[in-house]
């Protein structure tokens, strides 16, 4: 977004959004280079989403500060618009006004482009008392059922059926309130814990969640609502207990820093041996991803509260991984790890445990030189001396990080095809690198493209 500038959304989201959609862009990246300097870190994805969701839940206006500008937001934003919400974005401030919501069905052209857009289930639910909301759809990286999320309503006292691919969700009786109820989840999934979180703000009586995710964006998600007027304690703990109240208010809040964005920079200071800081940061956000760069080899030193320095090592070493819930190491940084680890000395075992179609990046890091193989849901990998720039596809999110970092620290060019996936979750990434000394550009057309690029190899 353009600084002090106002910029309401309409049907048609601002260039600033969509234009990075192409199909046919490609990042073209010559590697080898070593970088330096600060990053300044975003507003996270994962909490700005539901948070603008969790909007819905106030009839009066909310202010949202540190609010990054991705394709993922900008989706989001039309949906909010869909179902009646006045959204106004100033530099990254964006002000959300629910208070004349009165369509309960999300369109299903937009819910099925963002898994997140799930999240206005629960907000519609304690508010109008009825929901519509499609099966959601997002990237393809394995079955994420919403199964937690409709049996949590359904205690609170919702008839839920999903009918052609739609879930419909009411409330019985004249007041059209939920009611407080406990819960437990199967498994602690982030996206019903807060689900569940925010249709428990306007409910009757009681709720309680055992077994909660206790991801930071979740207590993130606690503290927004709080800031509204929720009563809502133990967030980021396994129980999070909320008393409902009548009605929410009016609020400015900002939004955490991004702690994956953060520790893709961080990985990306040790896969080519440079020096970096980064802020603003919660280091406490980052204690599983700091101790495996450790375990390799790098130094991160806490340089101020919000600031953190990565010091590389003379070689990287490798290290075993098994993503987790939170507080365990993260599956959004599984990716990009295993670009580090190829580079690595050693052998090095990733279990991915989160998401069973979350290692599709194995094939393309191969195709630049990695020595990776897969047995179910482990990558097995020998560190190799160097890697070689080649055409690669990103197959969703993360994975386009990593093959990002790959390029960064390989020898030639790479060309990554597939940014639709990056600019869902990584603001102004290139122009970050950049800055870094990083050499890279976005060009439009074919992988063709490459052969008139500034970008000398």
């Amino acid at each position: 977004m353009q600084e002090g500038r106002a910029i309401t959304f309409t049907s048609n989201l601002p260039n600033t959004f969509m234009a990075s959609e192409e199909d046919s862009a490609i990042l073209e990246i010559l590697g080898g280079q070593r970088l330096s300097g600060h990053v300044a870190i975003s507003g996270a994805k994962n909490s700005a989403l539901v948070l603008m969701a969790g909007a819905l839940l106030c009839p009066q206006e909310c202010r949202l500060r540190n609010v990054p500008s991705l394709v993922d937001v900008g989706r989001m934003g039309e949906i909010l618009m869909a179902l009646g919400v006045k959204l106004e974005r100033q530099g990254d401030c964006l002000t959300l006004n629910a208070s004349s919501i009165g369509e309960s069905r999300a369109p299903y052209e937009l819910v099925s482009q963002l898994r997140a857009s799930f999240f206005v289930i629960g907000p519609l639910l304690a508010r109008l008392g009825v929901a519509r909301v499609p099966l959601p759809g997002g990237c393809a990286i394995g079955a994420r059922p919403v199964d937690l999320h409709v049996r949590g309503l359904q205690a609170m006292g919702a008839e839920v059926q999903i009918d052609h691919g739609m879930v419909n969700a009411y409330v019985r009786g004249a007041s059209k309130r939920l009611k407080g109820a406990k819960i437990y989840l199967d498994y602690p999934s982030v996206g019903a814990t807060e689900t569940l979180m925010m249709a428990a703000t306007l409910a009757d009586g009681e709720t309680i969640i055992e077994n909660a995710a206790q991801e930071p964006e979740v207590a993130d998600l606690a503290n927004f609502c709080r800031a509204m007027g929720a009563k809502i304690r133990g967030a980021g703990t396994n129980t999070i207990t909320i008393s409902g109240v009548p009605s929410l208010h009016s609020t400015d809040y900002s939004i955490i820093p991004d702690r994956v964005e953060a520790g893709t920079f961080l990985v990306a200071g040790a896969i080519t041996y440079s020096e970096l800081s980064l802020s603003p940061v919660i280091p406490d956000h980052l204690t599983a991803v700091i101790a495996k760069l450790q375990a390799v080899g790098a130094q991160v030193i806490t340089e101020a509260p919000n600031r953190l320095r990565l010091i590389p090592s003379d070689r990287n070493r490798a290290t075993d991984i098994e993503t987790l819930p939170y507080p365990g190491f993260p599956t959004d940084m599984q990716a990009q790890f295993m670009a580090l680890l190829a580079l690595s000395e050693g052998n090095s075992v990733i279990t991915e445990t989160v998401f069973e179609n979350r290692l599709r990046h194995v094939a393309e890091l191969n195709r630049m030189g990695a020595n990776i193989r897969l047995k179910g849901c482990n990558a097995i990998i020998r560190g190799v001396p160097m890697l070689s720039g080649a055409p690669v596809v990103a197959t969703d999110l993360r994975a386009s990080a990593a093959l990002v970092l790959a390029g960064l620290a390989a020898n030639g060019k790479t060309t990554i095809q597939g940014l639709h996936h990056l600019d869902r979750g990584y603001e102004q990434l290139e122009a970050k690198l950049q800055k870094l000394g990083a050499r890279l550009q976005r060009v439009k057309g074919s992988s063709d493209a490459g052969n008139n690029s500034a970008l000398e190899t």
